[in-house]
């Protein structure tokens, strides 16, 4: 499937409504369990989209139009959360989330983004020459592919429970 600007923002517009719907005034235990050393929980997640919500996808779409290939983007710390969300709570990060998804969604939307700006190019400093359509395409599937995340993890806090049905149950062995 091509990349399709309205349907992107589909897509990202859901994902606070969605983690909401799955995480709010959900026990502390299914919030901060994860799959085993150094893997994220689901508090971990969220507070790992609102970094990128503040340091990725809008700054590095701002950089790409503005500067095009000579502006490369800063590193991005896939580890900051750690430190940020330290001494909150989950509806706080949700709520966070919320506001900062919305602001981005706004900004998207005042770029006035064109099919030409789309192919606009920026340098990634891992992966080189990247275009802004492919960020955003990435921006989605980051999204989904971390919802996919907390669902297996909250899942596999049941492993052992399910007993002899966790030969139906592929979420338990990915």
């Amino acid at each position: 499937m091509e990349f399709q600007l309205d349907q992107a923002k589909k897509i990202l517009r859901r994902t606070p409504v969605t983690l909401n719907s799955l995480l709010r005034d959900v026990p502390e235990t299914w919030l901060h369990s994860n799959e085993g050393p150094e893997t994220w929980s689901p508090f971990d997640v969220v507070g790992h989209l609102i970094h990128g919500e503040e340091a990725d996808w809008i700054p590095r779409a701002r950089i790409i139009l503005e500067q095009g290939e000579r502006g490369t983007f800063e590193p991005f710390d896939r580890f900051a959360m750690f430190e940020k969300s330290r001494g909150k709570s989950l509806p706080e990060l949700l709520d966070r989330f919320e506001e900062l998804r919305a602001q981005s969604l706004q900004e998207l939307e005042a770029l006035n983004l064109t099919p030409e700006l789309l192919k606009k190019r920026g340098t990634h400093p891992e992966l080189g020459v990247v275009t802004l359509n492919q960020l955003l395409s990435t921006w989605v599937v980051h999204d989904l592919g971390h919802v996919g995340q907390i669902v297996r993890v909250m899942a596999k806090q049941y492993d052992e429970a399910v007993g002899p049905w966790k030969a139906y149950l592929p979420v338990l062995t990915r």
